[in-house]
């Protein structure tokens, strides 16, 4: 199996089986990025504790969920946004959140992987990945 985009099938797995009602969610490959994007979405309360498992071959991660997102996805193609851009509410913004103060855009930023308020308040820019709300 090639993967072009593993962030995306990640948020794939995790959406579906969020929408199937299922208890947790089993991503593979595993990668730093994606447990990176993981890290951000259990600081903000949309999903529970998750575990890597070294498989001998890419690893999986093994994710609990607690029902709380309603939609979750990467963005493509990865915009670049400035600081001041992240102030103002842009039409990209506008694109992948539902209103302006449910969910979350994850940005990879030079301090590491990071949620849109915590960038601004950092007062640093970085590239969209992804969305969550």
């Amino acid at each position: 199996m090639v993967s072009t985009d593993p962030l995306s099938n990640a948020l794939a797995t995790i959406y579906n089986n969020e929408m199937r009602g299922n208890r947790e969610a089993l991503i593979m490959p595993a990668s730093k990025l994606i447990a990176s994007v993981l890290r951000v979405m259990q600081k903000y309360g949309y999903i529970g504790e998750f575990e890597h498992i070294d498989d001998g071959r890419w690893g999986k991660i093994k994710v609990q969920l607690l029902g709380r997102i309603n939609k979750c996805g990467a963005i493509k193609p990865r915009y670049s946004v400035k600081y001041e851009e992240l102030l103002r509410m842009p039409e990209w913004m506008r694109r992948y959140l539902p209103s302006r103060d449910i969910g979350i855009l994850i940005l990879s930023t030079p301090q590491g992987v990071m949620a849109h308020p915590e960038a601004i308040s950092r007062k640093t820019g970085g590239v969209l990945i992804a969305y969550v709300y």
